[in-house]
């Protein structure tokens, strides 16, 4: 892993010299993007909007110092933001690195999170004089706490193990991990205090991310270490609710057993997921139905599920004059728009998901990590999904992160919303984020 000389403040100063060598100026929160990650904003989203939801913990910058395909790659997230690039230019390996930010942030173990941590380093990283390779990504969540910064420092071989991670925010760096004896199984941490003494000290494991283990170490007995409580939580909350979702068409047409109800990441489930929400909220499954009659050819009066022999669910398409489509008559396009539809209108109860339990849901933002966000759709479908998660997005309660090979249609796409809504008198949705990469 890549050295630099720069380091933010640190309360280990012990501890700062490796510091440095892990994160150095590359994963600080200030660092710039990459020639091929430039982030264009599109349209801006309502300030009434944005005031609303400023509290509710939010990703708003994803940085991959050093991972894959990316070196010093910084980008800035919005409520709707869509990663434009042509193939091999690191769209699923940006979205993989926000998933596995996410799952460490729930407390997951760091083997089950990169079974295959070799594919992150970048191709041409050098191992150090003890042979060492590895990879650092990091992210800035921004909610009431202000903007606060996480990164993390992974080695991958010989062994994987995480050998330094850092939290801060106004400078101040109030979490920080280093490795110190490689024979042991842990990193030394140091967490502000600003009581009798500035900082405490004790070990952490090396498999997993500190930041989401600070309650149960941190006593929450000065100001300091309130603060870093908040902010630990305030990373935690803004990265735990998180879907990646990839729609699977072919597997979407066969009918399947009743189970937990919460739809997988690959929607094979999802007529199981209709037989629960449909009775829900009529008012939402009626949305819903319109959206869908929006992208799917033919009439559509209902989007429904009904038993079948052998204790399975299958999904169908009611037409209105008695007959009913099966999902395996439709097309592979289809199949997809409506789920990632489906997708929008629900939310961490419905999805397999991994929501902060000891949060209010009201104070929880769900984010979704669709990777080809486009694919297979036509030019009126992807148009219309793009359109109506832009006015979820704007509702604060869901953020969506996607990937298209290219977005010269998508600003049109939500421009167009806006200016359809505006000439109705009624407000329109917020703006498009767009970030460009290339290989």
């Amino acid at each position: 892993m890549a050295a630099s000389p720069a380091s933010s403040p640190s309360p280990a100063s012990a501890g700062s010299t490796a510091s440095a060598a892990l994160f150095g100026s590359a994963a600080s929160p200030g660092s710039a993007a990459s020639p091929g990650s430039a982030a264009s904003p599109g349209s801006a989203a309502s300030p009434a909007s944005v005031a609303a939801h400023a509290d509710r913990p939010r990703v708003t910058q994803l940085r991959l110092a050093a991972f894959a395909g990316h070196r010093r790659a910084v980008l800035r997230l919005g409520p709707l933001t869509l990663l434009a690039g042509p193939s091999g230019s690191g769209k699923t390996s940006a979205l993989r690195a926000y998933d596995a930010l996410a799952r460490l942030g729930g407390g997951a173990e760091l083997g089950a999170v990169f079974p295959d941590a070799g594919a992150c380093v970048p191709e041409r990283a050098r191992p150090d004089a003890q042979r060492r390779r590895g990879f650092r990504i990091g992210c800035t969540a921004d909610g009431a706490e202000g903007p606060v910064h996480l990164d993390v420092a992974v080695q991958a071989e010989p062994e994987l193990r995480i050998v330094g991670e850092r939290l801060s925010a106004d400078g101040v760096v109030l979490l920080e991990t280093a490795l110190r004896d490689p024979s042991r199984r842990a990193v030394q941490a140091a967490w502000h205090t600003a009581g009798s003494a500035p900082v405490t000290r004790a070990p952490l494991p090396d498999d997993r991310l500190g930041t989401p283990l600070l309650p149960l170490r941190v006593a929450g007995k000065t100001d300091g270490q309130r603060r870093v409580l908040a902010a630990a939580e305030q990373m935690v909350v803004a990265l735990r609710s998180v879907f990646s979702c990839d729609p699977r068409p072919e597997r979407m047409r066969e009918p399947v057993p009743t189970g937990s109800g919460h739809l997988l990441g690959g929607c094979d489930n999802l007529a199981d997921v209709l037989w629960r929400t449909r009775a829900e909220c009529g008012r939402r499954h009626a949305q819903f139905v319109a959206a869908v009659r929006t992208g799917c050819a033919g009439p559509v009066e209902d989007v429904l599920a009904e038993p079948d022999a052998g204790g399975v669910v299958r999904a169908l398409i009611d037409r209105g004059d008695g007959t009913r489509t099966g999902l395996a008559r439709l097309g592979y396009g289809e199949l997809r728009y409506l789920a990632l539809t489906l997708v929008l209108f629900t939310g961490p109860g419905v999805l397999e998901v991994d929501p902060a339990g000891e949060v209010p849901a009201a104070l929880q933002t769900l984010t979704v990590l669709a990777d080809g966000f486009d694919r297979g759709l036509d030019v009126c479908q992807r148009a219309e999904l793009l359109r109506l998660a832009a006015r979820m997005c704007d509702r604060g309660h869901i953020r969506l992160l996607g990937a298209v090979a290219d977005a010269s249609w998508a600003e049109r796409a939500v421009g167009e919303a806006a200016g359809e809504a505006g000439a109705a008198g009624r407000g329109g949705p917020g703006g498009v984020t767009v970030v460009h990469l290339s290989p």
